[in-house]
């Protein structure tokens, strides 16, 4: 069903709380407005306790800036003389910057690395103390395509890998086909369209292929397609819009986008039957998400997330992180990024799905506002 849209969220953007750092365009940036299906955010709630550093400062992925605006609101109305300026520069740049103590929050759509030194440079920051990825924000991620007549149309991980890879170059592929149940679909050829820039985006949904295609994806994952096929296009909205405009067409898109641009979103079959993207089914996802970072260092499962088969959830999400130290900061600065973390957590979860993302599921949102708790 079509949701409402969320009459408090207008309220909070109008209230003019944001202290947003613009950095040049972002491609990424969900667009404000767009509508989707699905539940409302949360009811949980925990004690803010506003106060410390007046102006937070916080840098990195641009996948998570319609959410950071929504959370910088929320903090404005919640703690009156609080700020946190976001620049959105790219998950590199976060987490660039955090460990050069640069910014107090790092936002990347991937946890610290630890092979390439991320946890023991970050942890030297923490004053010799381990720093923390909190996953706070999800989006998921929509395949959007323009067939003629098409419009409900389903497909498994293992056909997205073969259409993705070239392997698969026609409509009325008889896989195809039998995904859907017999139906007949047009001779038309399959074009991908793909983002031609570095995109954590397609780092995911490549990671998502490997995972979930029984082996048939056998390109490399990493933030540059790989697959070999199809033309490439500028950000999620030059996506977005080559799609549209061409038939035959398939790509990837944050579910924002796809809202936007009234595009069809592929049901995806992961084995217990067709899957519509919607706030519910994502948010199933993350509920039944795996955690394997020890104790409140709440790093995802990816893997198994994405090769999961629960159900009625939609698997293919993206995880956005806020790093932080878990102790090691002055106790201004604790003070504040609690606050905002915590309001983040609760209130500001409110009209997420209208910007393209899902809200916390309660008992993610539990293990989440634990761990904010226990920063000190």
């Amino acid at each position: 069903m079509k949701i409402k849209r969320y009459a408090n969220v207008l309220g909070l953007v109008a209230a003019g709380a944001l202290a947003l750092s613009a950095c040049g365009s972002d491609t990424n940036t969900p667009q404000a407005g767009a509508q989707g299906s699905g539940a409302p955010a949360p009811t949980g709630t925990a004690s803010v306790e506003c106060g410390g550093k007046k102006e937070l400062t916080a840098e990195g992925s641009s996948a998570q800036k319609g959410a950071m605006e929504a959370f910088i609101a929320a903090y404005g109305q919640q703690c009156a003389g609080q700020q946190l300026a976001y620049t959105p520069t790219g998950s590199g740049a976060g987490v660039k910057q955090f460990i050069g103590g640069i910014v107090d929050i790092g936002g990347s759509d991937s946890a610290l690395n630890a092979d390439k030194g991320e946890v023991e440079k970050a942890a030297e920051r923490c004053q010799g103390n381990p720093a923390w990825n909190l996953p706070l924000v999800f989006g998921p991620v929509a395949v959007v395509h323009k067939v003629s007549g098409v419009t409900d149309l389903t497909l498994t991980g293992e056909l997205l890998a073969k259409i993705f890879s070239g392997g698969i170059t026609k409509w009325n592929d008889p896989a195809i086909a039998a995904a859907n149940n017999g139906v007949t679909l047009p001779d038309t050829a399959i074009t991908v369209v793909y983002r031609a820039d570095e995109s954590g985006t397609t780092d995911n949904f490549q990671k998502y292929l490997t995972a979930a295609s029984k082996g048939a994806w056998t390109k490399d994952a990493g933030k540059t397609f790989n697959g070999g096929v199809g033309q490439g296009a500028q950000g999620s909205a030059g996506v977005a819009d080559a799609v549209g405009a061409a038939e035959g067409t398939i790509g990837y898109v944050e579910w924002s986008y796809a809202q936007d641009k009234g595009l069809p979103v592929a049901k995806i079959d992961s084995g217990s039957g067709a899957v519509e993207l919607t706030a519910d089914s994502a948010g199933k996802a993350i509920d039944s998400a795996t955690i394997k970072g020890e104790g409140n260092d709440l790093v995802l499962d990816l893997e198994a997330l994405y090769a999961s088969n629960t159900a009625g959830a939609y698997p293919l999400v993206l995880a956005t992180y806020e790093i932080v130290c878990s102790k090691g900061y002055d106790a201004e600065t604790a003070t504040a990024v609690k606050a905002f973390l915590t309001t983040a957590a609760t209130a500001g979860q409110s009209g997420l799905v209208e910007a393209g993302y899902v809200p916390l599921p309660q008992e993610f949102q539990t293990k989440l506002l634990t761990a904010i708790k226990a920063i000190a």
